[in-house]
């Protein structure tokens, strides 16, 4: 593997491609997966299935999602090492990692040091954005997922202040995406707080955890979300949107938020019992 290779995100593939009319051999793409460790201070406290692209973004994400740091000021040193498969931080302080690790839903199984029961303050946010906003963003999120249009087989996530989109990241693992999005954000003095996050994968409780710790009162996703990511964005005043696809999408948790333009029309509101999903209207992970 050339460094190139680490780089894209994708490696050379030949496969077959059977089809009822025949089969031909396919010069393309795979995505590629490795491990990744994060050390701090020397001590390793994190290992995940991970896209080894974007690895220095993906860890200081992480601490900050995980709350052990704030800034940029805190890292004294960081470099990506070891062909791409580790992150060694330094802290400007001394560090002790908690002791209690949860194993998450996240595909790749994600780690987590937060309690996804725990109780967080409500975010306060006047945020209100036109669904014609969010089809146009995710739209525009499908448009820059790269690595997707390559070889498939990765999520997409996207920072956005409501009009454009300010940051993009791609990965095997979905929340992955998010600790990306946030590191990418501290490493370029980009403030989260107030803006909108949009992924291509499944909502699961740590994904609105992480969006709590980024501020951001919607998240939006073109699949479901779950139970628990439900009822924490009830709690955390977080706006879920789920199934937001071409003209339509499914708001699980304060509607309010999304307000149409003044020249739109609306529904009467009539609660309607759901039948079966449509052909696209699938559960990805």
């Amino acid at each position: 593997m050339t460094q190139s290779d680490s780089v894209s995100g994708a490696l050379p593939a030949i496969y077959t491609t059977i089809t009822r009319s025949g089969q031909d051999d396919i010069a393309g793409e795979i995505i590629h997966e490795q491990l990744v460790s994060v050390f701090v201070n020397g001590q390793e406290i994190m290992t995940a299935m991970c896209s080894p692209i974007q690895q220095d973004a993906l860890a200081v994400g992480f601490l900050a999602n995980e709350g052990l740091i704030a800034s940029m000021d805190e890292i004294a040193d960081l470099r990506v090492c070891g062909g791409g498969t580790c992150v060694d931080v330094w802290l400007t302080h001394s560090y002790f990692p908690p002791r209690r690790m949860i194993l998450t839903s996240g595909c790749g199984g994600g780690v987590t040091f937060q309690d996804l029961t725990q109780h967080y303050p409500a975010l306060e946010s006047t945020r209100q954005i036109a669904p014609e906003r969010l089809w146009k963003l995710m739209d525009d999120l499908n448009d820059s997922a790269r690595l997707y249009s390559r070889a498939r087989g990765v999520h997409t996530s996207a920072l956005s202040d409501g009009e454009k989109l300010l940051l993009v990241a791609e990965d095997v693992g979905r929340h992955n995406t998010l600790d990306k999005l946030r590191g990418q954000a501290l490493m370029q003095g980009i403030d989260t707080t107030g803006c909108v996050l949009l992924s291509t994968g499944r909502v699961s409780s740590e994904m609105v955890t992480k969006a709590r710790h980024m501020g951001a009162p919607i998240v939006c996703s073109r699949t479901s979300p779950t139970s628990l990511s439900i009822g924490l964005a009830q709690e955390w005043n977080i706006t879920l949107v789920g199934y937001l696809r071409r003209n339509s999408m499914n708001v699980y948790a304060h509607p309010e938020r999304i307000r149409r333009e003044a020249h739109q029309p609306s529904s009467n509101g009539r609660r309607k019992e759901k039948v079966a999903h449509g052909a696209n209207n699938h559960a990805d992970d």
